[in-house]
């Protein structure tokens, strides 16, 4: 496996949660973290999409140039900044959520998306939409947005985060056929909720992980 992979983040702890992934599952591939944090703090703040989107595609240019042959976008509410940098690059580029959606349209026709950030939904929704599309197939997703559980991860609260998550997960889990935590800040719940819930539970961090492997593998 020589190919160099990047990954693009826009919160620190999914540098370490990567750099933790990367060492145990893909030690011997040469990989390097960029961080950018005001993409998504931008975003939230009301900046124009269109501007952090460019400034996405400008982060993934600078990998590119720094010799990576594989891009990873860690970010799901900045991912369509990816669209913009495929236009740009020959390279493979990577949503963080392109494995998740793929797997989960062939899991069901109703995807629950679970999110805590308002942000994520429009992306994720396009995502599933474009994947089911590849696919041949006519999804209905449907969104939860838990607000109050992002305001409490923000705080510190972890224990109030999961809490409000697993009780909106149960109630939107009842009406899907597959669950989407759509927020890699979701994946640490994935094995609770589906021993808990009807229906499988997909997280993005595992399934991308296949997927550079099988990519890496075959390069």
């Amino acid at each position: 496996m020589t190919a160099r992979v990047a990954f693009i983040h826009t919160v620190g702890f999914l540098a370490d949660e990567f750099r933790k992934l990367m060492r145990a599952q893909l030690p011997d591939v040469d990989a390097f973290h960029i961080l950018n944090e005001s993409l998504l703090q931008d975003l939230l703040r009301g900046t124009s999409p269109a501007q952090v989107h460019r400034r996405v595609a400008e982060q993934l240019m600078l990998a590119a140039d720094a010799g990576a042959g594989l891009l990873v976008m860690t970010c799901s509410s900045t991912s369509p900044g990816v669209d913009v940098a495929r236009q740009m690059t020959d390279l493979p580029i990577l949503k963080i959520d392109d494995p998740m959606a793929a797997q989960a349209v062939r899991s069901g026709l109703r995807i629950g998306l679970m999110c805590t950030a308002t942000s994520t939904v429009a992306p994720s929704t396009a995502l599933l939409q474009s994947h089911a599309a590849q696919q041949g197939r006519a999804i209905e997703v449907r969104p939860e947005v838990n607000a109050p559980a992002y305001q409490a991860l923000l705080s510190g609260d972890r224990a109030t985060h999961d809490r409000l998550v697993r009780e909106a997960a149960a109630r939107l889990a009842r009406e899907v056929d597959v669950l989407v935590l759509a927020q890699a800040s979701l994946a640490h719940l994935a094995g609770p909720l589906a021993e808990a819930l009807p229906c499988p539970v997909l997280a993005s961090p595992p399934l991308l992980m296949r997927e550079l492997a099988h990519r890496l593998a075959s390069a």
